[in-house]
């Protein structure tokens, strides 16, 4: 929802129907860097999106985004932009969620990467296990991190979720000392995830596998690494399904 300081209860239909105005806005993401004095340096990829693509006109409307928690209601100017006010967000999750993916094959990585950044994910973390047949290159780190804001954009995210380089699964769970770590395990009989989630008030690490599941070894080391096995059900998911519905878990765990 968009908050517009200095509303009162005496302008609520009015304050209602400027809400709804916003809702319809366009939506940016900017660098911090581009706001100067009260105005935005669009770059040139900026200013053929907003003229070329959306069709917006000199003094047209939009809502620039930083991806760091900040929003601004801008004004379209020339091959700049002017901001007319701060907006304050509140579409972020209560708590931290860290995915940590082994990347599946193909493209399958960038639709995680989306559905998950619309469901509230705070960090991506793609592992290469045992089992992956993907090894990226350096362009599609940034090709997801375009995804990344682009969908963050959509869906009327604060944040923009942060990417992290590849790194293997045994460097990946190492690093991490989250008190609440757990990975996903579709062999085995472990506990649901949802049986697990009740008193996560600040931070979560939730570990999706590859095509084939993790090997007994990356169990072995993530448990010996204080990860705690779950389960997502009875079926075997898909590895780009799975991250989506372990999201879909905590994230409706928490917003009740």
């Amino acid at each position: 929802m968009l908050s517009v300081p200095g509303l009162d209860n005496r302008y609520l239909q009015q304050g209602s129907s400027l809400l709804r105005k916003m809702s319809q806005l366009q939506r940016i993401a900017i660098a911090s860097s581009q706001l100067q004095q009260g105005q935005i340096l669009l770059t040139k990829e900026q200013q053929h999106y907003l003229g070329r693509v959306l069709r917006l006109r000199e003094s047209d409307r939009f809502i620039a985004m930083d991806g760091q928690g900040k929003w601004w209601l801008s004004q379209l100017a020339g091959e700049q932009a002017r901001v007319l006010e701060a907006l304050l967000v509140e579409t972020e999750l209560p708590i931290s969620i860290t995915l940590m993916v082994a990347l599946p094959k193909g493209n399958g990585f960038d639709e995680v990467v989306r559905c998950c950044t619309e469901l509230g994910v705070t960090c991506i973390a793609p592992v290469l296990s045992d089992r992956t047949l993907l090894h990226p290159s350096p362009q599609k780190l940034e090709r997801w991190r375009r995804i990344a804001a682009e969908a963050a954009e959509q869906s009327e995210r604060s944040f923009v979720p942060t990417i992290l380089e590849p790194v293997t699964f045994n460097t990946a769970v190492s690093v991490n000392q989250t008190i609440h770590r757990y990975i996903c395990e579709a062999r085995g009989e472990y506990p649901h995830l949802n049986k697990v989630l009740s008193g996560i008030s600040d931070e979560i690490i939730i570990a999706t596998g590859p095509e084939g599941g993790w090997t007994t070894e990356e169990i072995e080391n993530a448990i010996a690494f204080g990860f705690q096995p779950v389960s997502l059900g009875r079926r075997i998911l898909r590895a780009v399904t799975a991250p989506v519905v372990a999201l879909s878990l905590i994230t409706a765990a928490c917003e009740v």
